[in-house]
């Protein structure tokens, strides 16, 4: 099939990869988000699934909006039979939904009804859900409510980043697009409308999202902080300036009580105290330094007993 690929981020690019490798479809074009500034030195950058497609010489579009009449018109003259999605990020309003023969088909980082919306592998991390996956629909003008042409499944390890779970689905989902497409080219592949029951959502996460309340249970700060990580990234307040926080852990030996946030420095570790158990502080990155461990921070800091971080 003709293909118009939309996609943005580093997660999308393993499925425009898969099918441009694929031998069977054309990537015709690719859309994605315009060239934004990037780093310390503002450099304009190309987005991750811009730069590859610059790669394959395949032309790169970059509206600032998708209804654009420019692009729309660019569009129609390329003729996709489809438009498969990973991660675009923005709204494709009826006019371009209606051009692709196929419609634009979604990878979507969740089992679907389950966590629509543009978080959902946080939400799924934050929630402790046990089981997550990936699902590709075809788009509609309702959120993420698309008829699911297949699903992957993916288990959520106790230990897994945002970052690292994604990372796998990223791999899982872009073999699921590629044979979504493969389906949809047989005449074999049909959508199956979503049922009502498990639906939630997931927004996009703030960095004031991403705040650790250690008046809240261990196990909760140990999800927040594994569903933000990396991004925007975990972080509270210590002597009133802001430092960030990498993946902690639950002590599960038993120690005198700690107050919320209270920290406790040992000669292996340093705790925090939370509403229940403490918690085993990962690595820290204070304002204008480098991330290090915990322990290290510690030292450097000279931390007074019955400091906190808050």
């Amino acid at each position: 099939m003709r293909l118009v690929f939309a996609g943005t981020p580093e997660p999308a690019v393993p499925a425009l990869r898969a099918l441009l490798d694929s031998g069977r479809h054309e990537v015709v074009a690719v859309v994605t988000r315009p060239d934004a500034q990037a780093g310390r030195g503002r450099k304009v950058l190309r987005s991750p699934v811009g730069a590859l497609a610059d790669e394959h010489g395949i032309e790169v579009l970059t509206p600032a909006r998708a209804g654009d009449p420019d692009f729309l018109a660019r569009l129609t003259e390329l003729a996709p039979d489809a438009c498969p999605v990973v991660a675009y990020g923005a709204l494709l309003p009826q006019a371009a939904l209606d051009i692709p023969v196929h419609g634009w088909v979604n990878l979507h980082f969740s089992l679907l009804p389950a966590w629509r919306g543009a978080a959902p592998v946080q939400a799924a991390v934050r929630a402790g859900d046990e089981i997550t996956g990936a699902s590709t629909f075809r788009i509609v003008k309702e959120l993420d409510a698309g008829p699911v042409f297949g699903v992957v499944t993916e288990k959520i390890a106790a230990t897994d980043t945002a970052g690292e779970l994604l990372g796998r689905l990223a791999e899982s989902g872009a073999r699921l697009l590629l044979s979504t497409m493969d389906g949809i080219e047989d005449g074999k592949l049909t959508a199956v409308p979503q049922t009502p029951e498990g639906l939630s959502y997931a927004p996009k996460i703030s960095v004031e999202d991403a705040r650790v309340s250690f008046e809240d249970p261990a196990i909760a700060v140990d999800r927040l902080v594994r569903a933000v990580t990396p991004e925007p990234g975990a972080w509270a307040e210590f002597r009133g300036e802001r430092v960030k926080l990498g993946p902690v852990s639950v002590a599960e030996d038993p120690d005198e009580p700690l107050a919320p946030g209270e920290l406790r420095v040992e000669k292996k570790r340093v705790l925090a105290g939370t509403a229940t158990r403490p918690v085993v502080l990962g690595q820290v990155q204070a304002q204008g330094k480098k991330r290090m461990a915990a322990t290290d921070w510690a030292r450097g800091t000279r931390i007074e007993q019955g400091e906190r971080l808050t």
